[in-house]
């Protein structure tokens, strides 16, 4: 018994990463593309950034093509691309990192691919969340969605005022405490705490930056003289910041697609009317009847 629940745990565990990898593959694409452009020419008549912008854009709509995205994914998306490329014009100004390659579509500095990192981080999560079928229980969204506002806002305002980010952190830990996230892997559904599913989201997004810095995505300033690993710090800045993309997911997915109307169902009109005649028993029949019966049995005189 203990040998076939150790073989059934490694098969859900192997499942459970292939519905990762399902769920990741426009993150892959969209960082080997970056990682492929580095190979690219020098001398091109296109700037590797625009010809980012440009492959970004044709993944977008290459994956609502193949399914990927439903048409509430493209919208998380777009929408997680607009609040990215806001964070970066910020960041960018504030020498937070940079973007040290010329480009057309540059605006401040940022160029216009940038807003896709964040893009990948949506989609994850929508992809995510139809692949294994997620719910929530004890989700509190009202609270959740403040919370994720302060903390976008606090990466803007630490520049000049204090840096709330703990007590943000407790606070959401405190909003979070009894929250479930609930999927499916195979024929078993599991449970997972919210918290730690932020912190688990967290930690691979560290990962993927390490990966994204390395081939040339952006530079921190530490990285302009030679890529060196992206602080560990950053990890908890990841597990604040993916508040804001599943306050947005969550949202999308309390407010499903409204179904195709069905036919209408067809009038139903009441039968033919049938209505009984019933004869009256014994000889009775008829008036006619009854006359012919008393002339039979009329005495003859």
């Amino acid at each position: 018994m203990t040998y076939q629940r150790i073989l059934h745990g490694c098969a859900q565990f192997w499942r459970f990463g292939l519905d990762q990898v399902r769920a990741v593959a426009f993150a892959v694409v969209l960082v080997g593309g970056i990682g492929a452009s580095r190979l690219l020419p020098a001398d091109l008549p296109v700037a590797r950034y625009d010809l980012l912008l440009l492959f970004g854009v044709a993944l977008t709509v290459l994956a609502r093509k193949v399914g990927w995205d439903g048409p509430r994914d493209t919208a998380v998306i777009l929408g997680c691309h607009l609040v990215g490329l806001l964070f970066e014009l910020v960041k960018v100004r504030m020498g937070s990192w940079s973007y040290p390659e010329d480009a057309v579509s540059k605006i401040a500095g940022v160029p216009l691919y940038g807003g896709f990192l964040y893009s990948a981080v949506g989609s994850y999560c929508c992809r995510a969340w139809k692949i294994m079928d997620l719910s929530l229980s004890r989700y509190r969204p009202r609270t959740m969605a403040v919370l994720a506002a302060a903390v976008y806002l606090n990466f803007f305002s630490h520049h000049w005022l204090p840096d709330v980010r703990v007590l943000l952190a407790l606070l959401l830990v405190a909003a979070m405490a009894g929250t479930w996230v609930h999927f499916t892997v195979g024929a078993a559904r599991y449970r997972l705490p919210l918290a730690l599913a932020f912190a688990l989201i967290g930690f691979f997004l560290w990962v993927a930056e390490n990966a994204a810095t390395f081939v040339g995505a952006w530079s921190y300033p530490h990285q302009l003289d030679g890529w060196q690993p992206v602080p560990l710090a950053k990890f908890g800045a990841w597990a604040l910041l993916i508040s804001v993309t599943f306050v947005l997911v969550a949202r999308t997915r309390t407010a499903p697609d409204a179904p195709a109307p069905a036919p209408p169902a067809p009038a139903r009109h009441p039968g033919p009317v049938v209505t009984a005649r019933v004869a009256p028993a014994g000889p009775w029949r008829s008036p006619a009847r009854l006359s012919r019966v008393l002339r039979r049995k009329r005495p003859v005189g």
